[in-house]
């Protein structure tokens, strides 16, 4: 198996089981040394426990970097999630035209919205930010309202099959892998547009809804893109183990706040072995 060095740029959220806690271990169970770069730190993520405790590290981005480059260490993907603010998408971008290794690759995340509107406290102008930032991504992972915001299309509440190559087309980027994308009543998963071709990653339907489960297939996506999976093979990868972490919580009711994806982590493995 490949062994990739890979830097993740989003947030730290303490507790609730997303964002860069799921980051790095999935990465490492991928077989890949990952490293962090956080933007701020959370007690919690936003989603039901009350209003967090946050302390931004944007400042330090820049001099973390520079530490690194004199060290002579650079990375073989750069990996953003959650970055909240304009000047963490500029840390980002400076980052990643300093400290990519020749032939490395940038896979982003935009992660700034949901449900038809922005994450709160996100306005136009850093929708505009992270869509500039996004063009320079070698691979981008929008849900439907991100990519949404992304076309200038309005946000539709769901997406079939037959909606997606309108809306692909319109966003215009090289490797697009969107998720969220109903291939059947009883299927969902996310559509790969590549070099113009269209394919589809789909898995089970499950009911429910859960916080982080767009950070770990973002996550397995990446770790199985770097073990020289293809954008298509990595997406059916990562839909299927965010699928057995759903089924690992499911009836679950005090686990409501995130997935159960460490108990799910021998599936990762095992479907990359296969």
């Amino acid at each position: 198996m490949a062994y990739k060095r890979i830097l993740t740029i989003q947030d730290i959220s303490c507790v609730g089981q997303c964002s860069m806690t799921v980051a790095l271990p999935i990465l490492s169970a991928c077989g890949h040394e990952c490293c962090i770069l956080p933007t701020a730190l959370l007690s919690t993520h936003t989603g039901g426990f009350g209003r967090p405790v946050v302390t931004h590290l944007t400042d330090t981005a820049d001099a973390m970097a520079d530490h690194w480059k004199r060290a002579g260490i650079t990375f073989d993907a750069i990996y953003t999630g959650y970055l909240g603010s304009i000047p963490a998408i500029e840390a980002a971008d400076r980052i990643c035209k300093s400290l990519l290794a020749p032939g490395g690759v940038l896979i982003a995340d935009p992660a700034m919205a949901d449900h038809g509107k922005l994450y709160s406290g996100l306005d136009e102008s850093y929708a505009k930010a992270m869509e500039a930032f996004c063009r320079r991504a070698d691979v981008i992972l929008p849900n439907l309202t991100e990519a949404a915001m992304m076309a200038s299309l309005p946000c539709p509440e769901s997406a079939e099959k037959t909606d997606v190559p309108q809306l692909l087309k319109k966003l215009d980027h090289r490797c697009v892998v969107l998720t969220g994308v109903g291939t059947s009543p009883e299927e969902t998963g996310a559509a790969v547009w590549r070099g113009g071709c269209l394919t589809f990653a789909s898995h089970p339907r499950l009911s429910g809804s859960y916080h982080g489960t767009g950070d770990i297939f973002a996550s397995a996506f990446v770790g199985a893109l770097m073990q020289e999976r293809t954008p298509e093979k990595a997406a059916q990868i990562a839909g299927r183990f965010t699928c057995e972490c759903i089924r690992q919580t499911l009836e679950k009711p005090a686990h409501w706040y995130g997935v159960k994806f460490e108990a799910a982590l021998p599936e990762l493995i095992r479907l990359l072995q296969a």
